[in-house]
């Protein structure tokens, strides 16, 4: 094992997980920098930046900043303390943040004014048909909601709820005295805050105006305070901790405890403050001092507050050619017959490649379970779901069928807590047994058990995934499922779920792999094996893809592989803490990430096993919290097709030159160069091979090709 060499496990070998994943938010930001993204496309990765700062503050910057206040001065796996992370997180944040909105002002902007979309930066810009109309608006549909505050000795400071958008503004009355007050309006998160202005009558051609809400209320704000001279305003936004601390030891219910931590989320402690840049000085001390933020974390801006508003420009109607052509997910090769799915699972095991191929199947399973005589019992895990999910619907309808079902919700997945509360208590009214996940554990697998009977006894039924049961992100996240009716894994699933449901934990288990007790031993004994063959001189190999890379035992015994001379690729979308490529420690391992038009899910593992490959799919990442904290489940694919099927998709991305960044031993990352070189795009390459997969099945009537596989040409 790696612990035997110590300079494996020496800091200066690793990277910081928060500085990692701040390098990863500027490779979504390179692709809305990336002027061969279509137009509204580079929209959305600026929103999509913008959203990852904001959940990282909340809940990463905001831990750091609970560990300081704990006076916690434990070093992390790159030798630094939370007050060092922090000041360097805060340096490097400042950074993109800047970058965000030189790219929105200097490169997209007038990019969208030259194709017809005028974004009206300030209301002083207005022409007077534009202002005319705004003030109208304003007078109808916006000033009825508003309520301004003041205050005073009689009226304190306002709290400010996480997130929420806000002017705030010096007044002076108009009479007697002269003495500064501040107030402030709420940005009602009601109406639209992006607001077309329809064309001037003769000027439809021009193209499409818009104007931020914030720039109608700040124009119209002398109406909220008639007997005030207004001195300044300006907009500002809040960013506070919405970490939730709950001891499950002490919640007798942990249901209503967490219900109870959720109100508490919108007034935890200011950890950042944005203001539009060049505020006036004394109504920003006002703030700094009433929010308690330091200079560091004051963020002031050039442009719009809060870019996640760009989500919503993307959506404008009338601007499609400026954006990647749509997808649609096609049907999956071997269930495009007219068996049910059971019949279609009983003949070989099914892989599902998501969203390349539809995400249906997954929910006609529970569908066709629920309604089916001969099913006798339902089990499942929910991590996220979708605001309507079919799968909740087809699990209440199970259990008014009278089978049995069991629904483990968990209940601490993040920023998903209200939504799966509700879900809880519907589930439970319609009569399913609902647990609330292990104490001190998350529960993160994605596991499905049908049990059925059938005429030579009980059959169970699998399904396991990569990915949520989520019918809405599984249009836009790659993840990967296999259907199985594997004796061997239906015996580990009912063992699973028994675990899940009560106390009973199994001798041994055949096929899963189960986290927190299982699966660290697992992945350190795969990777020495390998480590075994280097050194007797085979064929030695690790092909691994997952979202992120920080564990320092797996990373140790990475680099002590590398060392022996196994080749080691890593497709790692997000944070990594390992160095690739320094000689004499990783020199025979390479990292790349690849950020595309969808977000990159799926966790996928090839050991070479001397010749005999084994490929194993879970739900966790390399990450102490995935293989120390939460129930996680490693599965293996045996069946040789679809073995072939996924070592194709790790060559391809291996392959991809368009969209993979490569990092590099000075821990930059960099994209291939093209000259001379064919493009390989692996996410657009997988479309074609799910189109061109189910168009051979429809034109073939020969059956055997019903489970054909046509990798497409490199």
């Amino acid at each position: 094992m790696a612990e035997g060499n110590e300079r494996f496990w020496e800091p200066k070998n690793y990277v910081n997980r928060e500085l990692s994943w701040l390098d990863f938010n500027w490779r979504v930001l390179g692709e809305a920098k990336d002027k061969t993204t279509p137009l509204f496309d580079r929209l959305k990765f600026l929103s999509i930046t913008a959203s990852n700062l904001d959940e990282f503050f909340m809940v990463r910057v905001a831990s750091l900043k609970d560990m300081i206040h704990a006076n916690y001065t434990k070093r992390d796996i790159a030798g630094l303390t939370a007050a060092e992370q922090l000041t360097a997180i805060e340096a490097k944040t400042h950074q993109l943040v800047e970058e965000q909105y030189h790219v929105y002002n200097r490169s997209l902007l007038p990019a969208l004014r030259q194709n017809g979309l005028k974004i009206i930066t300030s209301h002083e810009h207005l022409t007077k048909y534009e202002g005319t109309y705004v003030d109208s608006y304003f007078e109808e549909m916006v000033y009825p909601v508003l309520t301004p505050m003041a205050v005073d000795s009689s009226r304190p400071f306002p709290l400010i709820r996480n997130k929420s958008l806000n002017i705030a503004a010096l007044v002076k009355k108009k009479k007697g005295d002269s003495e500064l007050d501040f107030a402030m309006v709420r940005v009602p998160s009601g109406l639209p805050r992006v607001v077309v202005i329809p064309p001037e009558e003769g000027k439809e051609k021009e193209g499409t105006s818009v104007i931020f809400l914030e720039e109608i209320i700040e124009r119209n704000i002398e109406k909220l305070f008639l007997n005030y001279d207004i001195i300044c305003s300006h907009p500002f936004r809040v960013m506070r901790n919405a970490d939730l601390s709950i001891d499950e030891d002490e919640a007798e219910d942990l249901l209503k405890e967490i219900e109870r931590q959720l109100k508490k989320r919108q007034w935890g402690e200011a950890i950042r403050l944005d203001i539009e840049e060049k505020a006036d000085k004394r109504l920003l001390k006002i703030l700094k001092k009433e929010l308690k933020v330091t200079n560091d974390e004051i963020y002031e801006i050039s442009g719009p507050l809060d870019l996640t508003v760009l989500m919503k420009v993307y959506g404008l109607s009338g601007f499609e050619r400026y954006k990647a052509p749509g997808y649609t997910p096609q049907p999956v090769p071997a269930l495009m017959n007219e068996d049910d799915i059971f019949t279609n699972i009983r003949k070989n095991d099914i892989l599902l490649t998501h969203p390349f191929e539809t995400f249906e199947p997954v929910v006609n399973f529970i569908k066709k379970a629920a309604r089916d005589p001969e099913v006798l019992a339902i089990k499942q895990t929910l991590y996220r779901v979708s605001g309507n999910s079919p799968i909740i619907a087809a699990l209440a309808e199970a259990a008014d069928n009278g089978k049995q079902v069991s629904v483990l919700v968990e209940l601490k997945a993040r920023f998903d807590e209200e939504n799966n509360i509700n879900w809880a208590k519907m589930l439970e009214k319609a009569g399913c047994h609902v647990i609330y996940g292990l104490l001190g554990l998350k529960t993160h697998s994605k596991i499905t058990l049908v049990v059925r009977r059938e005429e030579d006894g009980i059959r169970r039924y699998v399904h396991l995934g990569t990915g949520n049961y989520n019918d809405s992100t599984a249009k836009l996240y790659t993840d990967c499922g296999l259907f199985t009716c594997s004796r061997q894994i239906g015996e580990d699933a009912t063992a699973v779920f028994n675990m899940l449901s009560g106390y009973s934990e199994p001798l041994g288990w055949n096929k899963l792999s189960l986290a927190p007790l299982w699966l660290r031993g697992k992945f350190l004994r795969l990777i020495q094996r390998e480590i075994k063959y280097a050194k007797e001189g085979k064929t030695a190999r690790i092909v691994a893809k997952m979202n992120s890379l920080c564990d320092k035992e797996i990373i140790a015994n990475l680099y002590e592989a590398s060392c022996a001379g196994v080749e080691i690729k890593l497709i790692v979308r997000g944070i990594c803490c390992l160095k690739a490529g320094v000689p004499g420690l990783s020199e025979h391992i390479e990292v790349r990430s690849i950020v595309g038009n969808f977000l990159e899910h799926s966790r996928i593992f090839l050991f070479e096993n001397g010749g005999r490959q084994e490929i194993y799919m879970g739900s966790a990442d390399w990450m102490p919290r995935n293989l120390d904290r939460r129930v996680e489940i490693l599965f293996p694919v045996e069946d040789e097709a679809l073995k072939a099927r996924l070592i194709h998709i790790l060559d391809v991305q291996l392959e991809d030159n368009v969209k993979a960044h490569i990092l590099q031993p000075d821990g930059t990352y960099k994209k291939k160069s093209l000259r001379g070189r064919q493009k390989v795009n692996a996410q657009e390459q997988f479309c074609i091979e799910a189109v061109e997969a189910a168009r051979a099945v429809e034109e073939s009537a020969d059956p055997r090709n019903r489970r054909v596989f046509i990798p497409m040409e490199q």
